[in-house]
This record gives structure tokens, C-alpha cells and sequence, in this order.
């Protein structure tokens, strides 16, 4: 493959690094993770974005948590077509086959994602209205609640609300996947969602008692 470049030797040095120190240190319990295979608890749906660090921001361990990240945390209505879908893929496997008992649904602020959908909602996004912008429709998902948000008139405001309807929509969404929706009514499993404040390291978690995302 001619396209294929030598690793940046940043990444081989950290690489190095991590595996005499991290791993040497470990080396008992990855082995473990190696031969007894994953049994995470909870499934963790969340941004692509860089700045959102999931093991980070709850201490998890390798093998705690499942993580799908993906374009502004979205998860689409079950479709089952027959076409390749990733996100639902991955919903499947942590249900059917891990049987994790917990899912997690985490939006985050200053998403890039989101912004895109507001941009594209209020007619200054072109680009991703074309049909070949796969962000573009990705964030079709989450279209239908710019209703909801495009009278706020403070842009921040506008945006942070927006990205909790992502978190929100995609709650809904994972209701329409039929077996996970049973396991939900039957106590085998919980949905939860929440919204993370990059740069004050907030986390706030929706409530279905006040129907408002609260401070945890």
C-alpha cells in the first residue's frame, strides 16, 4: 500500500514509553484482559472529540467500559435495512452480547458537531446540506429539535441546549431498538444521560423527575 507512511516518531516513542513502564507494571492484568475477554458493565456512547475523555473523567480501568464515539454522540432510530450501520452495530454487540447493564449517553459543550447542525439549520452550512456531506447527514438526526432551540438568542446558550438535545434524542432513539427497549422495561437495563463542560470539568445528568439536566 503506497499511501501508507512510517508511524510519526512522537507516537513510537510514546509507544515505547508505555510499554515499559504502564504495561511492564500491569503485565499480570492485561494478560487477564487478554485471556478471560471484556465484561464491561456499561456501554458508553460519546463524541468524536478529542477533548472528551471518557476513561478520564469517570476512572475507569481498561475493560470497565464500552466505548462507540461517533459525530455529536448521535444514535439513530433501529433501521433494520440491511445497510451497514456502525453506531447500531455497536448498540447491538454491548446488549446482545456483553450484556452490559448500563447505558450511557454523554454530550459534551463546544461541540463541533452540533454547531454544524445549527449552522446548517439556520441556512449558513451549504456545505453540509449537500447530499455528499456524510456529517452533514449524520446530523440529520438531530435536525428535527432545532424547533426547540432557534428562538434563543444567546448563541452559547443556543448551543448548549442544542448539544443536550443530542444526548436527549439519541435517548430516545435507543427506545426504538426493540430489544433493547424490553431489557429497559424489564429493570435488566438503565439509560442514562449526560452532558460534560469541557473547560470546568462540570458533569450534569439528566433527570427524568425534573426533566432538566442537573449538576452530579
Amino acid at each position: 500500500m503506497k499511501e501508507a507512511k512510517p508511524l510519526p516518531g512522537y507516537l513510537v516513542q510514546r509507544y515505547h514509553g508505555w510499554k515499559a513502564t504502564t504495561f511492564a507494571e500491569n503485565s499480570a492484568w492485561y494478560r487477564r484482559l487478554a485471556s478471560d475477554g471484556q465484561h464491561p458493565r456499561a456501554m458508553v456512547i460519546s463524541c468524536c472529540d478529542s477533548r472528551v475523555h471518557v476513561t478520564s473523567i469517570f476512572g475507569a480501568d481498561q475493560g470497565e467500559f464500552f466505548i462507540h464515539r461517533n459525530v455529536a454522540n448521535l444514535v439513530p432510530a433501529f433501521k433494520p435495512d440491511g445497510a451497514q450501520h456502525g453506531t447500531s452495530a455497536a448498540v447491538e454487540y454491548a446488549v446482545q452480547v456483553l450484556g452490559v447493564t448500563h447505558l450511557i449517553v454523554l454530550g459534551h459543550s463546544n461541540c463541533g458537531g452540533v454547531q454544524g447542525c445549527l449552522n446548517m439549520c439556520a441556512g449558513n452550512a451549504p456545505d453540509l446540506e449537500a447530499k455528499d456531506s456524510f456529517v452533514g447527514r449524520w446530523m440529520d438526526i438531530l435536525r428535527p429539535k432545532y424547533e426547540l432551540v432557534k428562538d434563543i438568542e444567546d448563541p452559547a446558550e443556543q448551543l448548549r441546549q442544542l448539544e443536550k438535545h443530542s444526548v436527549m434524542t439519541s435517548l430516545e432513539n435507543l427506545m426504538t431498538f426493540p430489544w433493547l427497549a424490553e431489557k429497559v422495561q424489564s429493570g435488566d437495563i438503565t439509560l442514562h444521560g449526560m452532558w460534560t463542560d469541557i473547560g470546568e470539568g462540570g458533569l450534569e445528568y439528566y433527570s427524568p423527575a425534573t426533566t432538566k439536566f442537573e449538576p452530579v
